[in-house]
């Protein structure tokens, strides 16, 4: 290190819960508004620039291979909604995407060329931006009609949003505002009432309202309120637009509510009451109304109830062993589901009035694909989104009853890429309990496999959610590199089904942490790579994961990346004030009340079991006005870890404008980017 990190007060600060006293030193570091705060992450912020000086020329480097390879100028494929076809693009120089439309032609069923006559530019995010250091949209939703746009801005990262509503006519935009909304927004048929969400002052979406187009939101009418604090609400049109839904679920359990769409001050319909545990989401279709759901069925099965008097469910399809029915999507005269199965995504497909269902086929054996942007719901063709982790994002629509697929785009990427030189493997680690656990691995073709090659381990394991296999243009600037990219498909993730999920949650939360430091033994013995030339990656609940395991096996690893890691997890679970925190109790335990899960948190939080032995080298990412993992916890990490390791080098790179996501403009994300590739490859000898 060129200098000595910035030193912090030590003020002790005892908390006690269930007979044990803890003493924190760095609990002050949670008041944002102390300028002390500010001015030590300021100088950590200061140290870091200055530990990382001699890669300077590598971030832009790296900064510029990815510019290179990204075409600036580019848009979407444009997708038909009504009399319009709507599409995002980008220009060169500009951080912000700009959304537009064009008129649709008569007959038209292809999507139009680019530049197209009679473009309207609905929003334009730069235009937006200007002056902001952050800048994001929380909803974007045209009306039914097609002639307003409701939309809302959030300029500091906290995810608090401000709502707006565009004469899409006119250009004009209404005095009509809301502060202080969550995501989602939903209009009625007629356009005529507009229903948004609101949040409490843990910043929990809970209550959503009806706003009449041109009126005072001061004459907003309270439409539902879920008073539950376990409980997130949603609201959306459906693709039928025959019914708002409002949904209110927590992390096991839920409940939807129908109002028709052509009669919005109607009460709200139940469609079923929640039953503890039992999770369900409702698609419209025809005279049905569609529930996924897990009611005596771990991987989920397909029923279905009357959309005019909702009541008993009827069996579709029932659950099957080994496939995970993760959401359905109906359209007029089909429904698509999509699915997982051996830890790979797919879509079957089945034809309205029959019960023969058919699969769509993909030709790698590693792959992800999904459905995207299909709004009209009077349609055979469906539009779906494909990528491996060599194949490029590819956009096709499918006919579904010729089962055609037309590319209607790949992503492009410049500078002469060639997939041919890569190479994608399915590896198997075995956890401590013989559980198999799989690694998907992309790497240059020919790569040794003599234990010399560095390793980029990533890693998320929480929430049901799944890493799947995917394409990344910065990627390149590693694998081109000589480094091989693997994903750890750990348990507390959705790879492998329910049965995944669940044990790597609340008491077996450990799981996903031995799941991790498996794949890392797994690489080596498999001689991919040597435990001096790995790398640890993951953000969030990832984060988590990598404070774990640098506890757990600090020796399996050179570096870990930690990005707005979730590394002080007690202390926030046992703050029910803090936003998410009530509902996090379903996730990983209430503290509060059990004295056994608060000994088991305690036992795997990161900080709290911070010790002196050597650590990897270790750079934690930060945004300062992150709402999910708030700042603190990577303060108080990085802290704790060179007071108690200090012959450790701890790096940690506050974003002073930021929230959960990091910087919000594609260029500075860029250079986020770059920053901890070029710090990954400095660990790993390639800088």
């Amino acid at each position: 290190m060129p200098d000595s990190p910035p030193s912090v007060a030590r003020v002790p600060s005892e908390r006690t819960f269930h007979g044990d006293t803890v003493t924190d030193e760095y609990a002050w570091l949670a008041d944002k508004d102390n300028p002390d705060t500010i001015a030590y992450l300021e100088a950590e912020n200061a140290f870091t620039e200055r530990s990382t000086t001699h890669l300077a020329g590598l971030r832009e480097t790296v900064f510029g291979e990815i510019k290179a390879r990204t075409q600036e100028t580019d848009l979407t494929v444009p997708v038909r909604k009504g009399e319009w076809w709507y599409y995002t693009r980008t220009e060169e120089g500009k951080q912000y995407g700009i959304h537009c439309r064009v008129p649709a032609r008569p007959g038209e069923t292809d999507p139009p060329a680019e530049g197209q006559a009679g473009e309207q530019v609905l929003l334009d995010g730069n235009e937006l931006a200007a002056g902001q250091e952050f800048f994001q949209l929380g909803a974007f939703d045209v009306s039914p009609d097609g002639n307003w746009l409701a939309f809302s801005t959030d300029f500091s990262g906290d995810e608090r949003f401000t709502l707006k509503v565009k004469d899409l006519r006119s250009g004009e935009v209404l005095a009509d505002e809301v502060t202080d909304t969550g995501y989602g927004s939903a209009w009625s048929l007629d356009a005529s009432a507009l229903f948004y969400i609101t949040v409490d002052d843990a910043w929990r979406p809970y209550r959503v309202w009806r706003h009449t187009v041109g009126r005072p939101a001061a004459e907003d009418v309270k439409v539902f309120e879920e008073p539950d604090e376990r409980f997130f609400v949603g609201v959306e049109l459906t693709r039928s637009q025959k019914f708002i839904l409002i949904d209110a679920h927590s992390k096991i359990t839920s409940e939807v509510r129908a109002i028709p769409a052509d009669a919005p001050a109607s009460e709200p319909i139940l469609i079923a009451p929640h039953r503890q545990g039992v999770e369900y989401s409702v698609e419209h279709h025809g005279h049905r109304f569609l529930i996924l759901h897990n009611l005596g069925a771990e991987d989920f099965a397909l029923s279905y109830t009357s959309a005019d008097a909702p009541g008993d469910w009827v069996d579709l399809i029932p659950e099957q062993a080994g496939i995970r029915l993760e959401s359905v999507d109906s359209f007029q005269r089909h429904v698509v589901i999509s699915l997982r199965k051996d830890g790979l995504t797919g879509l079957r497909v089945i034809a309205d009035g029959s019960t023969e269902a058919y699969d769509m086929e993909f030709p790698e054996p590693l792959h992800s694909v999904g459905l995207t942007s299909s709004p009209e719901y009077d349609t055979s063709t469906v539009r779906i989104s494909y990528t491996s982790m060599i194949t490029p994002e590819s956009v096709y629509d499918v006919d579904l009853i010729t089962r055609q697929m037309t590319l209607r785009k790949q992503q492009p990427v410049l500078g002469g890429y060639d997939p041919a030189g890569y190479e994608q493997f399915r590896e198997w680690a075995i956890a401590d309990d013989g559980t198999k656990v799989p690694i998907s691995i992309v790497a240059l073709k020919g790569t040794p496999r003599d234990g010399s090659a560095p390793v980029l381990l990533y890693g998320y394991g929480s929430y049901e959610y799944s890493i799947d296999p995917y394409f990344s243009i910065a990627r390149l600037s590693l694998l081109d590199r000589g480094v091989v990219y693997a994903i750890a498909h750990i348990r507390g993730g959705g790879e492998m089904g329910r049965r995944w999920y669940e044990d790597g949650k609340m008491l077996a939360k450990k799981n996903t942490f031995t799941d991790f430091v498996a794949c890392a033994d797994a690489l080596v013995k498999k001689s991919w790579t040597s435990a001096d030339r790995l790398v640890a990656r993951g953000g969030s609940a990832g984060g988590l994961l990598m404070g774990a395991v640098a506890n757990l096996a600090p020796e399996a690893f050179a570096g870990i990346v930690a990005q707005v890691p979730f590394v002080d997890p007690l202390t926030t679970i046992l703050d029910p004030s803090l936003p998410l925190t009530v509902t996090e109790w379903e996730e990983w335990g209430n503290p509060l009340e059990s004295a056994d899960v608060y000994a088991y948190m305690k036992s795997y939080s990161p900080y709290e079991n911070v010790r002196p032995v050597r650590y990897p080298r270790i750079l934690a990412m930060s945004g300062l006005n992150d709402t999910r993992v708030l700042y603190t916890e990577p303060t108080k990490w990085v802290a704790r870890l060179r007071a108690v390791a200090p012959e450790g080098s701890y790096l940690l790179k506050t974003e002073m404008g930021a929230g959960h996501g990091g910087p919000s403009g594609r260029y500075d994300a860029w250079k986020e980017e770059a920053f901890m590739t070029a710090w990954t490859l400095d660990v790993l000898g390639r800088s």
